[in-house]
């Protein structure tokens, strides 16, 4: 426990602790019925703030939130989202953890270094989503995919995000708040026909304040790797 505390700081203690206990006073209040709903949510947000620490661990547990989710999201149509996080996110996810694994800063293993990508691959990043969004708005509208708009900007933001952390870029926390947005927006208009979706809302709307404290954690790691080399 000792080892915990010194690794993580009061307010991300905190900031967990929060998070978990509106998770779960969310589910038992609108769910009860999907413990796989509680596991994923847990598992997720554990999983932002070890990637707030530059933990590789982090990435690990994304391999798993990604398949339980995409199992979530199967079971509203949500086709987007299961073909997104289970075709895209969870490989992705992988390879970022073996990215992370292999860049630790000053063999620092439960730190990954922090890099920084040029305008070109800036600009091949974006042309490459742009791609990745044309070919997955027709898979989805053909799976006849429930609210196909938010469903495929969900795919763009999803893509960017994935790209930037493989790459160790500080803006993939940033990207992953888009997402998280754009969730919370898919989520609320499933609960208007099924109320137990409220948890899952509440869920990503704790996603989207821990992956803002992430964006902040990595800006100042950033400046910390850069002062130390």
């Amino acid at each position: 426990m000792k080892r915990i505390k010194n690794y993580f700081s009061k307010f991300e203690i905190s900031l967990w602790i929060t998070s978990v206990t509106l998770i779960t006073a969310a589910y038992f209040v609108f769910d009860r019925s999907s413990p796989l709903t509680l596991i994923a949510s847990i598992l997720g947000v554990t999983a932002i703030l070890l990637n707030a620490k530059g933990n590789p661990i982090g990435q690990g547990l994304m391999v798993i939130f990604s398949i339980i989710y995409g199992i979530i999201s199967y079971g509203f149509s949500y086709y987007g989202e299961m073909i997104t996080y289970m075709g895209m996110s969870m490989p992705m996810a992988i390879i970022a953890l073996i990215a992370w694994l292999k860049n630790p800063f000053k063999g620092n293993h439960a730190e990954v270094k922090v890099n920084r990508i040029s305008k070109k691959e800036t600009a091949f990043m974006l042309i490459l989503s742009a791609f990745v969004t044309l070919v997955f708005y027709f898979i989805l509208k053909h799976f006849n995919t429930s609210n196909i708009i938010p469903s495929t900007l969900s795919v763009t933001t999803s893509f960017l995000a994935v790209y930037l952390t493989f790459r160790r870029s500080p803006y993939f926390s940033l990207l992953y708040a888009f997402n998280d947005v754009v969730l919370i927006v898919l989520w609320i208009l499933a609960s208007l026909t099924n109320l137990s979706y409220i948890s899952v809302v509440v869920c990503f709307l704790m996603f989207l304040i821990n992956d803002m404290y992430a964006f902040i954690s990595w800006r100042k790691m950033e400046i910390r790797q850069r002062t130390i080399d």
